[in-house]
C-alpha cells in the first residue's frame, strides 16, 4: 500500500488502511471468541480519537431477508501497567473503567463488561480470583493489596511475570514492594437485533487510555536492541518533515531529549471490523484532535487533509481493516513557540 505524508502546518502527517469497529461474538466455555457475520453490513463508521474521548457511529444494514439477532463486541485496547511512566489510564469507577456508552438507535444499551487478565501471553484471570485481588492492575486497590501479599504468594506471582519488585531508600532504610504487572484485557458486549432488510445506528463514546513520556525519546541514537527512530516510523509513520519540525525546536542541538514535547501514545483496535458482510466498511471517516494547534501528530494512513486548527480528517469507501490504529501527539509544554 502507497504511503503518503503531509506536512501541515504544526502538524506532521502520514497514515495507512485502518479502522476501528465493533465485531460480532460468540460465549463459549473459553470464555469470548470473535466470530464473523455475512448478513450484516457495516454501512458507515465515523470515528473521532482524541487524547480525552473517543466517539464512534456506525449504521448497520441486514442485507439478509431475516431479523438477526447477534451478540455484538466491542474489543479495548489492553492496559499494560507501567508505574514509573506518566501513563493516564482511564479513571472511571471499577465496574466501567473506560466510562463506556452506547447507543442502540437512540436508546441507551447496558452492555457487560468482560475482563481478563494477562501475564506472559497466558491467562490469569483464575488465579486473581482465587487470591481475591481486584483485576484492574492500575487501580490503588490492586496496588496496595498485591503489595501487602505474604512472601510466599508474591514470590508465586513474580516468578509468573504478574509482580514487579521496586525496593528504594525513602531515608529510612532500604524498603522492598511489589507492584501489579499483568495485562488487563476487557471487552463490552451486549445483545443486538438487526430487523431484515433495515439500517440500525450504533454510537459508543468512551475515555481512551493514553500512554506518554517525559520528552522525546524518538530521536536517540540506536542503543543495544533498540532502534527509537526505527520503531516510531514503523508504528507511527513517522517522516523527515515531521522529525525536522520537532529537531527544529531542540533547546540544545546535541541533547535529543531537550524538544519542548511530552508524548501521547493512542492506540485503537480495528481489524475486529472485518468480521462483518463484506469485510470491509463501504463509507469510512476518521477524525483525529491533536489537542491544540501548537501540538504535532503522527500516525498511518493516506489521502489525510486538514479540517480545522487541530483536527485532521481521512475518508475511504470500500475500506478493509488490516492493521491497528496508533497515534502519537506530541504535547508541546514550554510557553514560547
Amino acid at each position: 500500500m502507497k504511503r503518503v505524508s503531509a506536512f501541515l502546518g504544526a502538524a506532521a502527517l502520514m497514515m495507512s488502511s485502518a479502522l476501528a469497529n465493533d465485531t460480532s461474538a460468540v460465549l463459549t466455555t473459553g470464555g469470548l471468541e470473535f466470530v464473523n457475520n455475512a448478513q450484516v453490513v457495516m454501512e458507515s463508521e465515523d470515528l473521532y480519537i482524541s487524547r480525552d474521548e473517543i466517539r464512534v457511529t456506525y449504521v448497520f444494514r441486514n442485507d439478509s431477508d431475516e431479523d438477526q439477532d447477534l451478540l455484538v463486541a466491542f474489543p479495548m485496547p489492553d492496559i499494560v501497567p507501567d508505574h514509573f511512566s506518566p501513563v493516564a489510564f482511564p479513571t472511571g469507577p471499577a465496574d466501567n473503567l473506560f466510562e463506556f456508552k452506547t447507543m442502540f438507535n437512540g436508546e441507551p444499551v447496558e452492555a457487560t463488561l468482560h475482563e481478563y487478565a494477562y501475564a506472559a501471553g497466558v491467562d490469569r484471570t483464575k488465579l486473581l480470583q482465587k487470591l481475591n485481588l481486584p483485576i484492574v492492575p492500575i487501580s490503588q486497590e490492586a496496588i496496595d493489596a498485591v503489595d501487602a501479599l505474604d512472601d510466599e504468594t508474591a514470590a508465586e506471582l513474580l516468578h509468573l511475570g504478574m509482580a514487579m519488585p521496586d525496593e528504594f531508600d525513602a531515608g529510612e532504610g532500604w524498603e522492598k514492594h511489589h507492584w501489579p504487572n499483568w495485562t488487563y484485557r476487557a471487552t463490552y458486549t451486549w445483545e443486538a437485533h438487526f430487523p431484515a432488510g433495515e439500517r440500525v445506528t450504533v454510537e459508543h463514546s468512551y475515555k481512551p487510555s493514553v500512554g506518554g513520556t517525559v520528552g522525546v525519546s524518538f530521536l536517540a541514537e540506536p542503543y543495544e536492541d533498540w532502534d527509537p527512530a526505527a520503531e516510531y516510523k514503523q508504528k507511527y509513520c513517522t517522516d523527515d518533515a515531521f522529525l525536522n519540525a520537532v529537531r527544529n525546536t531542540l533547546k540544545n542541538p546535541d541533547e535529543p531529549y531537550s524538544a519542548p514535547f511530552f508524548e501521547n501514545w493512542i492506540s485503537y483496535i480495528l481489524t475486529t471490523g472485518g468480521n462483518w458482510a463484506g469485510g470491509g466498511i463501504e463509507k469510512f471517516r476518521l477524525v483525529i484532535d491533536k489537542g491544540e494547534p501548537e501540538n504535532l501528530v503522527s500516525f498511518c494512513g493516506e489521502g489525510v487533509k486538514k479540517i480545522g486548527p487541530t483536527t485532521f480528517e481521512m475518508v475511504k469507501e470500500d475500506f478493509w481493516p488490516r492493521e491497528e490504529l496508533n497515534i502519537l501527539i506530541l504535547d508541546r509544554h514550554d510557553e514560547e513557540y
